[in-house]
């Protein structure tokens, strides 16, 4: 499929003022996810293949997926794991719908990515069921919900969480960006920060002074810097 097909297939599949929301690959270049992907073993050129991928799946939640990483039983503890990350709400959808998942499946098995990632991956999924089942006698998946949060209240604040659990809290916080990657580049992500697009402003009247105070800095001392160097 052509570059041109797939952004049409992306069109026909959001809703009518998508002109206005940048699509997946847009998206990677404007919020300057370089540093993240760095951090995931993931690079640009990898995410922007991904989402040409991601953009022409069906837009119904329902349809069957194939994985190209995740086992069946790793996919459903990573829907319902990415969806207590970002759940659906009145102001936008959940990670799953916005294919999240199948984004962070996809980059998994990209030939840039490390071996070392896929293991941190799988290993962390295999730690959140083996720590469900010696506290619960179960897996996530089978968890309660008060079960599951229980849980993840233990790893997702690395500055409170106990020695202990440094193998989850290292898994969760991977897993919290690459869901979060997949999420902010789609359609709805970008709904979700009210994005605009590159709108002039009439009203702009500059930063509020109390925010300048606060950063140190001034529009006098700006001015008179930009004078200094016009004048050398």
């Amino acid at each position: 499929m052509s570059d041109h097909e797939i952004d049409a297939a992306r069109d026909d599949h959001l809703a009518d003022d998508a002109p206005e929301i940048p699509g997946r690959r847009d998206a990677l270049r404007l919020m300057g996810m370089a540093p993240v992907f760095a951090a995931l073993g993931w690079n640009v050129t990898a995410a922007e293949r991904a989402a040409r991928f991601v953009e022409t799946l069906p837009a119904t939640v329902d349809t069957a997926y194939v994985t190209r990483f995740f086992t069946p039983r790793e996919w459903r503890t990573v829907r319902l794991l990415a969806d207590y990350l970002i759940p659906r709400d009145d102001h936008s959808g959940s990670a799953t719908d916005a294919k999240a998942p199948e984004f962070v499946d996809y980059m998994l098995m990209d030939e840039t990515t490390s071996d070392a990632s896929r293991l941190a991956m799988r290993g962390g999924l295999a730690w959140l069921d083996t720590e469900c089942r010696h506290r619960f006698g179960t897996s996530f998946v089978g968890a309660t919900d008060a079960q599951r949060r229980a849980v993840l209240d233990d790893i997702a604040w690395p500055k409170k969480a106990a020695p202990a659990m440094s193998v989850g809290v290292a898994f969760f916080n991977r897993f919290r960006d690459s869901i979060a990657s997949g999420f902010y580049s789609s359609a709805i992500g970008w709904k979700d920060l009210q994005y605009v697009g590159n709108v002039f402003n009439p009203n702009w009247n500059g930063c509020p002074e109390s925010a300048t105070r606060k950063l140190g800095v001034s529009y006098a001392e700006y001015d008179a810097a930009l004078a200094a160097q016009r004048n050398s």
